[in-house]
């Protein structure tokens, strides 16, 4: 009896450290669904659960992120690729959306890339087992063994194993400090990151990768400051799946001219349909905020007819009282809402800028106030072949419209401006013996989530 409580004693006392070191952690992944997840700009299949497993596809690229947001913590998990040099990612303190144009939300990337994966100058700007590096803006302090670029943690040593073998990593982010275990020692560190609090997000970069074990435990608060809090994401949900068409209206007979290319929507504004050319989105929306990202690919027609518009909303007027014309290089597209091609927030070259309301600023039966509503306050559009971001609220009557985080309309009060109806990609322009016979909608767009606002 004696020697049965012993030994029961000598095993407690072997155990305990373990026990002591489980306690706080709870599970980030329940092994059965996606519970406490929600994916990000990827379509609905890209992250799965098999076998007990959490599977990304690879593609899109894309993450997945946490349902809230977490500020210092101990997190720790399993992951695997499935091919040789695939590649895959933890983002930590990211901001619920993605950041203009770009697949990935600003943050810190803790790389998970499987040691196949060589191109000509790795070791130079990056490694294989375990950078740690800020994406998108955000900011970090480089510490420990730094990059040759200066742009990354290094790893101290490689501990990563090859496809299809399982990796343990335990990153510890606390109070803006972060450092990574590989397999059960500490190879990567970096400090002073902004943000400091934000969203967990798994990565899908192109190949077939497994999580599994995902646990978590939080530790105390060490009061971030505002600006060191990665922005929320308020509800957005995606509605475009970055594969497919899926949820919009293919115009019948367009023959492939919407068409998602390199994971973004591409229009060649040669529509073969004899009907409605735009893409409309299959959802009806009442009071919502779009945020949408695009950009002009080019410019090849020569608009002889564009205008200078006014802050009132009318045009500049020469001596015969006509409006003034400035030719110059044009494309042509928009955001219809709530069902309605004439509710249209542009896009084009204007020198006025995008985001004004063409088809109303032109209708002279309109109030005076609401004419110069539609009507830019400034240009804040990005040169030709770079992307923009339309934050578009349209709540009640009233739209506002921000580009590029700049307000460039305020808030104006439609008084016909339909209770519902859905959004669309505007098709613009045309041909006449091979040449355009008017601005074309040579456009590109991504990135596109909505948030449906309480009336």
């Amino acid at each position: 009896m004696k020697y049965h409580l012993v030994l029961l004693l000598v095993c407690l006392a072997a155990t305990a450290p373990c026990v002591a070191e489980e306690n706080g952690f709870v599970p980030l992944f329940n092994g059965t669904d996606l519970s406490g997840w929600v994916p990000c700009n990827i379509a609905p299949e890209t992250f799965t659960v098999r076998d007990g497993l959490l599977v990304t596809s690879g593609s899109p690229v894309g993450t997945l992120r946490t349902a809230r947001m977490y500020e210092n913590f101990i997190i720790e998990f399993e992951w695997r690729h499935m091919k040789s040099g695939g590649n895959s990612g933890l983002f930590i303190w990211a901001d619920g959306l993605p950041a203009t144009g770009s697949a990935f939300s600003r943050g810190i990337e803790v790389q998970i890339l499987d040691p196949g994966f060589n191109v000509p100058g790795k070791n130079e700007w990056y490694s294989t087992h375990g950078d740690i590096f800020p994406v998108n803006g955000a900011k970090l302090t480089l510490a420990g063994r730094i990059s040759p670029n200066g742009q990354r943690s290094f790893p101290q040593e490689e501990r990563t194993r090859p496809s299809p073998e399982w990796n343990h990593y335990r990153v510890v982010g606390n109070n803006g400090d972060i450092s990574l275990s590989v397999n059960g020692k500490e190879v990567t560190i970096a400090k002073n990151a902004s943000p400091r609090k934000g969203y967990l997000m798994l990565e899908s970069e192109g190949s077939e990768a497994h999580f599994r074990n995902v646990r978590i435990k939080e530790l105390p608060s060490t009061n971030p400051q505002p600006e060191e809090i990665a922005k929320e994401a308020d509800g957005f949900l995606p509605l475009f799946t970055g594969v497919d068409l899926r949820g919009w209206k293919v115009p019948e007979g367009d023959n492939g001219h919407w068409q998602v290319v390199n994971e973004v929507i591409d229009y060649d504004a040669e529509s073969e349909s004899t009907g409605d050319k735009s893409l409309w989105c299959e959802r009806e929306l009442g009071d919502f905020q779009l945020v949408l990202d695009w950009r002009i690919k080019e410019t090849p027609y020569v608009n002889p007819n564009v205008h200078n518009v006014l802050p009132d909303g009318n045009e500049e007027l020469d001596a015969d009282g006509k409006p003034k014309c400035y030719p110059r290089p044009d494309s042509d597209s928009g955001v219809f809402l709530r069902g309605n091609g004439r509710y249209q927030v542009n896009i084009w070259c204007w020198p006025v800028g995008s985001g004004e309301m063409y088809g109303v600023r032109c209708d002279r039966s309109m109030p005076a106030e609401v004419r110069a509503g539609v009507t830019p306050q400034l240009c804040a559009d990005n040169p030709v072949g770079e992307w923009n971001r339309f934050d578009i609220t349209v709540r009640g009557s009233t739209v506002k419209v921000l580009l590029n985080d700049k307000t460039v309309l305020p808030g104006v009060t439609i008084p016909d401006l339909p209770a519902r109806g859905a959004i669309a990609l505007q098709h613009h322009g045309g041909k006449q013996d091979g040449q355009w016979n008017s601005p074309p909608s040579l456009v590109q767009f991504r990135n596109i989530f909505v948030r449906e606002l309480d009336p």
